[in-house]
Protein backbone atom coordinates (compact mmCIF):
# COMPACT_ATOMS: atom_id res chain seq x y z
CA UNK A 1 0.00 0.00 0.00
CA UNK A 2 1.76 3.73 -0.61
CA UNK A 3 2.26 5.20 2.18
CA UNK A 4 0.87 8.36 1.05
CA UNK A 5 -2.98 6.77 1.88
CA UNK A 6 -2.24 6.11 5.32
CA UNK A 7 -2.36 9.57 6.10
CA UNK A 8 -5.17 10.68 3.88
CA UNK A 9 -6.92 7.37 5.17
CA UNK A 10 -6.57 9.04 8.59
CA UNK A 11 -7.53 12.29 7.68
CA UNK A 12 -10.92 11.30 6.78
CA UNK A 13 -11.64 8.49 9.51
CA UNK A 14 -11.14 11.82 11.59
CA UNK A 15 -13.36 13.86 9.69
CA UNK A 16 -16.48 11.12 9.75
CA UNK A 17 -15.18 10.85 13.81
CA UNK A 18 -15.73 14.67 14.13
CA UNK A 19 -18.73 15.06 11.77
CA UNK A 20 -20.61 11.79 13.98
CA UNK A 21 -19.86 13.59 17.25
CA UNK A 22 -21.04 16.97 15.87
CA UNK A 23 -24.61 15.26 14.86
CA UNK A 24 -24.32 13.18 18.56
CA UNK A 25 -24.05 16.53 20.35
CA UNK A 26 -26.54 18.38 18.05
CA UNK A 27 -29.32 15.35 19.03
CA UNK A 28 -28.54 15.29 22.12
CA UNK A 29 -28.77 19.80 22.64
CA UNK A 30 -32.13 18.82 20.81
CA UNK A 31 -33.38 16.63 22.86
CA UNK A 32 -32.18 18.50 26.03
CA UNK A 33 -34.39 21.19 24.86
CA UNK A 34 -37.10 19.73 24.02
CA UNK A 35 -37.60 18.29 27.66
CA UNK A 36 -36.50 22.21 28.71
CA UNK A 37 -39.13 23.80 26.78
CA UNK A 38 -43.11 23.51 28.29
CA UNK A 39 -45.35 20.57 27.58
CA UNK A 40 -48.47 21.94 25.93
CA UNK A 41 -50.28 18.83 26.82
CA UNK A 42 -52.60 20.52 29.44
CA UNK A 43 -53.78 22.84 26.57
CA UNK A 44 -55.45 20.31 25.35
CA UNK A 45 -58.24 20.42 28.14
CA UNK A 46 -57.96 23.60 29.92
CA UNK A 47 -57.27 27.17 28.74
CA UNK A 48 -54.18 29.77 29.98
CA UNK A 49 -55.28 32.15 31.66
CA UNK A 50 -52.88 34.82 30.83
CA UNK A 51 -50.39 34.54 27.81
CA UNK A 52 -46.37 35.91 27.17
CA UNK A 53 -48.17 38.50 24.60
CA UNK A 54 -50.63 39.49 26.95
CA UNK A 55 -48.02 39.85 30.08
CA UNK A 56 -45.50 41.70 27.85
CA UNK A 57 -47.97 44.20 26.96
CA UNK A 58 -49.02 44.21 30.90
CA UNK A 59 -45.59 45.43 31.03
CA UNK A 60 -45.69 47.79 28.66
CA UNK A 61 -48.22 49.68 29.78
CA UNK A 62 -47.03 49.69 33.73
CA UNK A 63 -43.92 50.88 32.09
CA UNK A 64 -45.55 54.03 30.78
CA UNK A 65 -48.00 54.16 33.97
CA UNK A 66 -50.74 53.23 32.18
CA UNK A 67 -53.87 51.05 33.29
CA UNK A 68 -54.07 47.88 31.69
CA UNK A 69 -57.16 45.86 31.08
CA UNK A 70 -56.91 43.21 28.82
CA UNK A 71 -60.62 41.81 27.03
CA UNK A 72 -60.84 38.68 26.34
CA UNK A 73 -63.77 36.41 25.81
CA UNK A 74 -63.12 32.47 25.14
CA UNK A 75 -65.71 30.63 22.40
CA UNK A 76 -65.62 27.66 20.64
CA UNK A 77 -64.77 27.53 16.73
CA UNK A 78 -68.45 26.61 16.46
CA UNK A 79 -69.45 30.22 17.80
CA UNK A 80 -66.64 31.80 14.86
CA UNK A 81 -67.95 32.75 11.35
CA UNK A 82 -66.85 30.08 9.17
CA UNK A 83 -65.78 33.11 6.93
CA UNK A 84 -63.85 34.27 9.53
CA UNK A 85 -62.12 31.11 10.09
CA UNK A 86 -61.56 30.73 6.37
CA UNK A 87 -59.93 33.85 5.78
CA UNK A 88 -57.65 33.71 8.33
CA UNK A 89 -56.43 29.85 7.26
CA UNK A 90 -56.13 31.54 4.24
CA UNK A 91 -54.15 34.76 4.81
CA UNK A 92 -52.10 33.15 7.82
CA UNK A 93 -51.31 29.68 6.95
CA UNK A 94 -53.50 28.01 3.61
CA UNK A 95 -51.40 24.71 4.59
CA UNK A 96 -52.26 24.33 8.23
CA UNK A 97 -54.54 21.19 7.57
CA UNK A 98 -51.40 19.52 5.92
CA UNK A 99 -48.06 20.43 7.71
CA UNK A 100 -46.88 19.40 11.25
CA UNK A 101 -46.31 22.70 12.42
CA UNK A 102 -44.07 23.65 10.62
CA UNK A 103 -44.91 24.50 6.61
CA UNK A 104 -41.27 23.50 4.55
CA UNK A 105 -43.07 24.58 1.41
CA UNK A 106 -44.14 28.11 2.72
CA UNK A 107 -40.37 28.52 4.14
CA UNK A 108 -38.77 27.66 0.54
CA UNK A 109 -41.08 30.10 -1.45
CA UNK A 110 -40.51 32.64 1.61
CA UNK A 111 -36.66 31.89 0.84
CA UNK A 112 -37.14 32.57 -2.96
CA UNK A 113 -39.33 35.82 -2.47
CA UNK A 114 -36.85 37.22 -0.18
CA UNK A 115 -34.12 36.80 -2.28
CA UNK A 116 -35.39 38.34 -5.30
CA UNK A 117 -37.10 41.81 -3.17
CA UNK A 118 -33.30 41.79 -1.40
CA UNK A 119 -34.99 42.03 1.96
CA UNK A 120 -37.08 39.76 4.75
CA UNK A 121 -40.54 40.80 2.96
CA UNK A 122 -42.40 37.59 3.51
CA UNK A 123 -42.77 35.55 6.87
CA UNK A 124 -43.93 32.04 6.81
CA UNK A 125 -44.54 31.00 10.43
CA UNK A 126 -47.57 28.51 10.69
CA UNK A 127 -50.48 29.30 12.95
CA UNK A 128 -48.79 26.85 15.14
CA UNK A 129 -45.70 28.69 15.62
CA UNK A 130 -47.55 31.93 15.92
CA UNK A 131 -49.55 30.25 18.82
CA UNK A 132 -46.32 29.08 20.22
CA UNK A 133 -45.31 32.57 20.39
CA UNK A 134 -48.55 34.37 21.56
CA UNK A 135 -48.19 31.42 24.68
CA UNK A 136 -44.47 31.88 25.55
CA UNK A 137 -42.69 34.40 23.76
CA UNK A 138 -44.49 37.76 22.88
CA UNK A 139 -42.51 39.72 20.22
CA UNK A 140 -39.35 39.00 20.84
CA UNK A 141 -37.12 38.27 17.94
CA UNK A 142 -34.06 36.02 18.03
CA UNK A 143 -32.93 33.20 15.84
CA UNK A 144 -33.23 31.59 19.42
CA UNK A 145 -36.27 32.28 20.11
CA UNK A 146 -37.66 30.90 16.45
CA UNK A 147 -35.60 27.85 17.24
CA UNK A 148 -37.32 27.47 20.49
CA UNK A 149 -40.70 28.21 18.39
CA UNK A 150 -39.89 25.49 16.09
CA UNK A 151 -39.93 23.00 18.55
CA UNK A 152 -42.88 24.14 20.61
CA UNK A 153 -45.13 23.89 17.48
CA UNK A 154 -43.96 20.67 16.99
CA UNK A 155 -44.89 19.77 20.23
CA UNK A 156 -47.76 21.82 20.26
CA UNK A 157 -48.49 19.58 17.23
CA UNK A 158 -48.54 16.36 18.71
CA UNK A 159 -50.15 16.92 21.99
CA UNK A 160 -53.56 18.93 20.69
CA UNK A 161 -55.69 17.85 17.38
CA UNK A 162 -55.61 20.52 14.75
CA UNK A 163 -58.99 22.32 15.71
CA UNK A 164 -57.53 22.80 19.29
CA UNK A 165 -54.97 24.56 18.16
CA UNK A 166 -56.68 26.43 15.69
CA UNK A 167 -59.50 27.45 18.98
CA UNK A 168 -56.40 28.68 20.78
CA UNK A 169 -54.99 30.68 18.11
CA UNK A 170 -58.12 32.71 17.21
CA UNK A 171 -59.10 32.64 21.10
CA UNK A 172 -55.80 34.51 22.03
CA UNK A 173 -54.37 36.12 18.75
CA UNK A 174 -54.13 40.18 19.36
CA UNK A 175 -56.77 42.04 17.37
CA UNK A 176 -56.25 45.89 19.30
CA UNK A 177 -54.33 47.35 21.64
CA UNK A 178 -55.59 45.51 25.05
CA UNK A 179 -57.83 43.16 23.23
CA UNK A 180 -57.46 39.78 22.72
CA UNK A 181 -59.30 36.70 20.86
CA UNK A 182 -61.80 36.48 18.26
CA UNK A 183 -65.22 37.77 20.05
CA UNK A 184 -63.71 40.28 21.89
CA UNK A 185 -62.20 41.68 18.61
CA UNK A 186 -65.48 41.78 16.58
CA UNK A 187 -66.90 43.61 19.27
CA UNK A 188 -64.32 45.93 19.10
CA UNK A 189 -64.28 46.44 15.57
CA UNK A 190 -67.51 45.58 14.24
CA UNK A 191 -69.61 45.95 17.41
CA UNK A 192 -71.02 42.12 16.48
CA UNK A 193 -70.46 38.60 17.87
CA UNK A 194 -67.95 36.34 16.37
CA UNK A 195 -70.23 34.65 15.23
CA UNK A 196 -71.99 37.23 13.43
CA UNK A 197 -68.90 38.69 11.43
CA UNK A 198 -69.77 38.56 7.59
CA UNK A 199 -67.88 38.15 4.38
CA UNK A 200 -66.08 41.46 4.61
CA UNK A 201 -65.73 41.91 8.42
CA UNK A 202 -63.90 38.96 8.27
CA UNK A 203 -61.63 39.46 5.99
CA UNK A 204 -60.51 42.90 7.58
CA UNK A 205 -60.20 40.99 10.61
CA UNK A 206 -57.84 38.39 8.85
CA UNK A 207 -56.02 41.01 7.02
CA UNK A 208 -55.05 43.24 10.00
CA UNK A 209 -53.18 40.40 11.60
CA UNK A 210 -49.72 41.31 11.31
CA UNK A 211 -50.11 44.54 13.15
CA UNK A 212 -53.41 45.07 14.62
CA UNK A 213 -52.25 47.66 17.06
CA UNK A 214 -51.54 49.71 14.12
CA UNK A 215 -54.85 50.19 12.02
CA UNK A 216 -57.40 52.41 12.73
CA UNK A 217 -60.06 51.71 10.56
CA UNK A 218 -61.58 55.02 10.48
CA UNK A 219 -58.28 56.01 8.67
CA UNK A 220 -56.99 52.57 7.18
CA UNK A 221 -53.47 52.52 5.44
CA UNK A 222 -52.94 51.17 2.11
CA UNK A 223 -51.39 47.95 3.40
CA UNK A 224 -55.00 46.97 5.21
CA UNK A 225 -57.00 47.84 2.39
CA UNK A 226 -54.55 46.15 -0.26
CA UNK A 227 -54.19 43.01 2.26
CA UNK A 228 -58.23 42.85 2.72
CA UNK A 229 -59.09 43.16 -1.30
CA UNK A 230 -56.80 40.29 -2.24
CA UNK A 231 -57.43 37.81 0.35
CA UNK A 232 -61.38 38.57 -0.87
CA UNK A 233 -60.15 37.85 -4.51
CA UNK A 234 -58.69 34.95 -2.89
CA UNK A 235 -61.64 33.44 -1.42
CA UNK A 236 -63.31 33.90 -4.93
CA UNK A 237 -60.58 32.06 -6.30
CA UNK A 238 -60.33 29.08 -4.04
CA UNK A 239 -64.08 29.08 -4.39
CA UNK A 240 -64.55 29.53 -0.57
CA UNK A 241 -67.22 32.15 -1.81
CA UNK A 242 -69.46 32.52 -3.95
CA UNK A 243 -69.44 35.13 -7.14
CA UNK A 244 -72.41 37.03 -6.05
CA UNK A 245 -71.03 37.07 -2.19
CA UNK A 246 -67.77 38.44 -3.56
CA UNK A 247 -69.46 41.22 -4.78
CA UNK A 248 -71.43 41.86 -2.19
CA UNK A 249 -68.63 41.71 0.11
CA UNK A 250 -66.52 43.90 -2.33
CA UNK A 251 -69.27 46.78 -1.94
CA UNK A 252 -69.06 46.36 1.83
CA UNK A 253 -65.35 46.20 1.93
CA UNK A 254 -65.34 49.98 0.10
CA UNK A 255 -67.41 51.18 2.95
CA UNK A 256 -65.52 49.75 5.74
CA UNK A 257 -62.39 50.93 4.31
CA UNK A 258 -63.76 54.67 2.64
CA UNK A 259 -61.48 56.81 5.07
CA UNK A 260 -58.86 58.73 4.35
CA UNK A 261 -55.38 57.12 4.84
CA UNK A 262 -53.32 58.47 7.52
CA UNK A 263 -50.85 60.80 7.27
CA UNK A 264 -48.11 57.67 8.48
CA UNK A 265 -49.59 55.63 5.75
CA UNK A 266 -47.71 52.93 4.58
CA UNK A 267 -47.74 50.50 1.71
CA UNK A 268 -46.61 47.36 4.14
CA UNK A 269 -47.54 46.19 7.28
CA UNK A 270 -45.09 47.92 10.00
CA UNK A 271 -43.11 45.49 12.03
CA UNK A 272 -44.02 44.35 15.57
CA UNK A 273 -43.53 47.12 17.77
CA UNK A 274 -41.83 45.38 21.55
CA UNK A 275 -41.44 48.35 24.04
CA UNK A 276 -37.42 48.03 25.43
CA UNK A 277 -38.64 48.86 28.79
CA UNK A 278 -40.72 46.14 28.89
CA UNK A 279 -39.45 42.65 31.61
CA UNK A 280 -38.75 39.89 29.07
CA UNK A 281 -42.07 37.36 28.96
CA UNK A 282 -40.97 34.04 30.81
CA UNK A 283 -39.70 31.01 27.85
CA UNK A 284 -39.51 27.79 30.25
CA UNK A 285 -42.90 27.53 32.41
CA UNK A 286 -46.25 27.10 30.43
CA UNK A 287 -48.93 29.78 30.66
CA UNK A 288 -50.65 29.50 33.73
CA UNK A 289 -53.91 27.66 32.91
CA UNK A 290 -57.23 27.50 34.39
CA UNK A 291 -58.53 25.45 37.21
CA UNK A 292 -62.06 24.02 35.30
CA UNK A 293 -62.30 21.86 32.24
CA UNK A 294 -62.65 24.29 29.44
CA UNK A 295 -65.66 22.14 28.41
CA UNK A 296 -67.34 23.44 32.13
CA UNK A 297 -67.38 27.33 31.28
CA UNK A 298 -66.83 27.94 27.21
CA UNK A 299 -68.03 32.03 27.15
CA UNK A 300 -66.33 32.49 30.59
CA UNK A 301 -62.97 34.96 29.88
CA UNK A 302 -60.04 32.92 29.86
CA UNK A 303 -61.86 29.81 30.17
CA UNK A 304 -64.21 27.20 28.16
CA UNK A 305 -63.25 25.31 24.90
CA UNK A 306 -64.18 24.55 21.34
CA UNK A 307 -65.31 21.20 22.57
CA UNK A 308 -67.60 23.19 24.56
CA UNK A 309 -69.99 23.46 21.86
CA UNK A 310 -70.52 19.57 21.44
CA UNK A 311 -72.79 19.34 24.39
CA UNK A 312 -75.22 22.28 23.30
CA UNK A 313 -76.23 20.13 19.99
CA UNK A 314 -73.27 19.20 17.86
CA UNK A 315 -71.34 21.03 15.87
CA UNK A 316 -72.89 23.83 13.42
CA UNK A 317 -72.00 25.21 10.31
CA UNK A 318 -68.52 26.82 11.23
CA UNK A 319 -67.20 23.53 13.19
CA UNK A 320 -67.88 21.93 9.83
CA UNK A 321 -66.39 23.68 7.51
CA UNK A 322 -63.12 24.31 9.89
CA UNK A 323 -62.71 20.58 9.94
CA UNK A 324 -60.00 18.59 8.39
CA UNK A 325 -61.04 15.94 5.95
CA UNK A 326 -59.95 13.40 8.21
CA UNK A 327 -61.41 14.51 10.95
CA UNK A 328 -64.47 15.08 9.78
CA UNK A 329 -67.24 13.77 13.05
CA UNK A 330 -64.03 12.86 14.99
CA UNK A 331 -64.70 13.02 18.69
CA UNK A 332 -63.13 15.94 20.35
CA UNK A 333 -59.80 15.22 21.60
CA UNK A 334 -59.07 13.76 25.23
Amino acid sequence: MPAGRTPLRRRLRGALLAATALVASGAIALALLWAALPDPAPLARVNPRTTALIEQRRGEARARRRAYRPRQVWVGLERISPRLVEAVLLSEDANFWGHDGIDWDAIQEAARRDLTQRRFAVGASTITQQLAKNLWFGTEKSLWRKAKEAILARKLERALTKRRILSLYLNVAEWDDGVFGIEAGARDRFGTSAAGLDTAQAVVMASMLPAPRRVDLGNPSTWVKRRSRRLLDRLRAAGRISADEHLHASAELDRILAGPTPGDDREEPPEEEAAPTAPAPPTVSPPPVAAAPASEAEAAPARGSEDADHQNGGAGTAGQAVMAPNEQGAAPHE
